[in-house]
């Protein structure tokens, strides 16, 4: 087995994908560093979660997904160096699953990494991505209680420092529980940096270039796509989560419109500051090696002034509607047209006149 192993849980909306990218465009040059990220491609790590957390829906999943945490624990048990696991959603892996885990890893010296943010960023940002995962909740209701479930995302069973580390950290040594607080006013580099620094990675010889940020929808556009969500009962498999609602609709149409940004209701807002507290008292406790400063994790006490997606109106949203439908309907102009072009000369001609004559 590998020496050690960094299990980095996330938390979800914690820059979770900038440093997976960087990771998974650079696995070479990390083995050359002595850092083993075991698996085939970025979605074993996600297939293994899903394994450690005991998805029922996995009984009806292809054999690579069944066999993913085993794949990889095999790699590890063949590496001489340091080892890395990483996917935001182990996070929501019950006390009994997380322990199962660290055991499979033995004899390694396993070492939790938490990326974390200040509550009330990371409550915005979640709600947002449970919309481009097709949920319709609004954000007055939004989280209310955790989740019982080591199956469900987005709720503060994953999103809550103190709950996490409760279930993950008690067999391990304070000093093996790394907490990376993020600063959101810093150059996106740094959190890499701090990252890999714990890793022992020279972090400067790796290419960010393709390293991108996990952006956010204004406050219209986000209710505009809570509404569409609720019209896409079909879509509800993950690759038409995935690739249809939030790449194609959210990502790639809805989030480039630079929307007004905004906050939930002030007793949400309240409720994230008390939380901040919370997790600051308790990490400081419990003598977690901190990496970064944890005041970060605070809400400040003055907020700039933006709205709420409660005062979105019916006006506002059918206009980003209207505006939505005219793009969509210049891409599929641009999609047939395409596919006339890449059909054989003979029938290229036959393609554009179906596609004027609206396939007669």
């Amino acid at each position: 087995m590998a020496e050690r192993v960094f299990v980095h849980l996330g938390l979800p909306k914690t820059a979770t994908t900038y440093l997976q990218t960087i990771l998974w465009a650079s696995r070479p040059l990390l083995r050359e560093q002595g850092v083993l990220l075991p698996g085939e491609e970025r979605r074993d790590h996600l297939w293994a979660s899903r394994v450690v957390r005991e998805d029922p829906n996995l009984a009806g999943a292809p054999a690579r997904h069944r066999t993913a945490w085993s794949r990889l624990t095999q790699e590890l048990a063949g590496w001489p160096g340091t080892g890395l696991v990483s996917h935001e959603f182990f996070a929501a892996a019950s006390a009994e699953q997380a322990q199962r885990m660290i055991a499979d890893l033995a004899p390694a010296e396993v070492h939790l990494v938490v990326t974390a943010r200040e509550p009330l960023g990371l409550f915005t940002a979640s709600w947002q991505e449970s919309l481009k995962n097709r949920h319709t909740t609004p954000i007055e209701e939004y989280a209310l209680e955790v989740s019982p479930s080591p199956n469900a995302i987005w709720n503060w069973r994953t999103l809550d420092l103190r709950l996490v580390l409760q279930r993950w950290a008690p067999s391990l040594p304070a000093s093996q529980v790394h907490v990376l607080p993020l600063d959101t006013r810093a150059p996106r580099e740094e959190i890499w940096h701090r990252f890999g620094a714990l890793l022992g990675l020279d972090t400067e010889a790796f290419d960010l270039s393709g390293s991108f940020p996990n952006e956010s929808m204004g406050v219209v556009e986000a209710e505009v796509l809570r509404r569409v969500n609720a019209h896409l009962g079909d879509f509800q498999r993950a690759f038409d989560r995935g690739v249809y609602i939030r790449t194609f609709l959210a990502d790639e149409r809805l989030v480039p419109r630079r929307g007004e940004r905004f906050w939930p209701p002030q007793e949400r807002i309240e409720e994230q500051r008390r939380r901040g507290r919370e997790w600051v008292d308790f990490v400081r406790a419990e003598g977690y090696d901190v990496r970064g400063d944890l005041a970060n994790l605070l809400v400040p006490d003055e907020l700039e002034p933006r709205r709420e997606p409660s005062s979105v109106t019916d006006a506002e949203v059918a206009d980003v509607a209207v505006s939505l439908v005219a793009q969509m309907l210049g891409d599929v102009r641009d999609l047939r047209t395409r596919v006339a072009d890449e059909v054989s000369p003979s029938r290229r001609g036959w393609w554009r006149w179906r596609s004027r004559s609206g396939g007669r």
